[in-house]
């Protein structure tokens, strides 16, 4: 299976081509469903000429919702870049396509729709425009496919470049440690509590016990779907849901992690990479009120700059990240960092030591087992795992 998730500026056609291709209608909200308008994440599946299964993220492109976009992108294979034929790139396509770039996504498609309302010259001048938008991103050279998903015009060559897509994009590793960010939580009649979510590593199985964190609260695996069949396990790499007994649904949020006990270190302060983005108008430093945006948790957070006092826009630099409360991280998660106060996406980067031992003034973090062990000096087999997600075989 591939995890594809949509981007794209508010109405440009993100949910209608995703019921076009599905059958599935992604605003699952009576609310959004009357205004024509992604609130919340949806999400839909198919499968491809080839056999391929795709589960799909539908995401709002309104600015207010960004959060929401930034809980659905964690964990994803691939994108769907949604430009409107006539309108061509907005203030969200841009945003979208840089946050993509922060979580680390590799692999996508441009898809330019609403082509049934456009003449020649106004899809050439779009093609254009997109390909100087696109220079030098990871969609510089991804395929730009002219849709309607009113007429249905040019979905074959879709569906054939969506099938190329799921075929060159990275399936999810696996490194035994179950992992499962919550993004939505229902209870179901006759079954109880229900969460959804994508898989990123490990694996799970009916009557597994398992940890919530970031309360601590234990329960037990009683069913387990994915694209809607059950299962009796579920790998890496799928959307899921996990029926959980012991637990309420009211007791869970979006953001909360499904672990295993004994698998993860719990992390409220991290030492990080951070590439600041050019477009924006100012340094980034300790003053700022931050939210940082790891799976689909979004974490109010305090930064210190690692070295120099601030890290000026296109540059990057290191950070250290004390967080509100403590998540289950590795070194290789990626998160975005944006302003609270100025409501805009400052940058992100990459986890490099979730449990940093010197003191901010003389860190300077890689992702390095070997400086691990040095800063520590003595560390136990099973702690350096958990702090690194790497097997060390002591040597004698």
């Amino acid at each position: 299976m591939r995890i594809i998730a949509t981007a794209g500026h508010v109405d440009h056609g993100k949910s209608t081509l995703i019921r076009r291709l599905t059958g599935i209608n992604p605003d699952r909200w009576v609310e959004e469903q009357e205004r024509g308008l992604t609130i919340d994440l949806g999400f839909a599946h198919m499968q491809l000429p080839s056999g391929e299964s795709i589960a799909f993220i539908d995401v709002p492109g309104h600015t207010r919702f960004i959060g929401n976009m930034l809980a659905g992108v964690g964990g994803i294979n691939a994108c769907i870049l949604v430009i409107d034929g006539h309108e061509g790139w907005k203030p969200q396509t841009e945003e979208h396509l840089r946050i993509l770039e922060l979580v680390g996504v590799k692999h996508g498609m441009i898809a330019l729709t609403k082509i049934d309302l456009c003449d020649a010259d106004d899809r050439e001048l779009a093609t254009m425009d997109i390909a100087d938008h696109v220079a030098g991103t990871f969609l510089q050279d991804a395929p730009v496919i002219g849709l309607s998903a009113t007429s249905g015009e040019g979905l074959n060559e879709f569906i054939a470049a969506l099938d190329a897509l799921s075929q060159q994009s990275a399936p999810s590793s696996d490194h035994q440690r179950p992992r499962l960010f919550i993004d939505r939580v229902f209870a179901a009649k006759g079954s109880g509590t229900v969460v959804t979510g994508t898989l990123t590593d490990g694996s799970f199985s009916i009557g597994d016990n398992v940890i919530i964190t970031p309360s601590g609260r234990e329960a037990k695996i009683r069913g387990i779907q994915t694209l809607g069949q059950a299962v009796e396990s579920i790998e890496p790499g799928h959307r899921v849901a996990l029926n959980l007994s012991g637990i309420e649904h009211s007791e869970l949020l979006r953001g909360n992690v499904v672990i295993k006990d004994n698998n993860w270190h719990l992390s409220d302060r991290v030492d990080a990479s951070l590439q600041v983005l050019t477009s924006l108008s100012h340094v980034v430093s300790r003053r700022g009120a931050f939210t940082v945006h790891i799976g689909s948790d979004e974490i109010p957070a305090r930064i210190r700059v690692l070295g120099p006092e601030s890290i000026a826009p296109g540059n990057e630099g290191l950070v250290r990240l004390h967080l509100a409360r403590a998540v289950p991280l590795l070194p290789g998660d990626r998160f975005v960092l944006r302003e609270s106060g100025r409501s805009e996406t400052v940058g992100g980067g990459e986890i490099l030591d979730v449990a940093p031992k010197l003191p901010a003034s003389r860190a300077q973090p890689t992702r390095s087992v070997e400086r691990l062990i040095a800063e520590h000096g003595w560390i136990q087999a099973d702690r350096l795992a958990l702090l690194t997600g790497e097997k060390c075989e002591p040597q004698f």
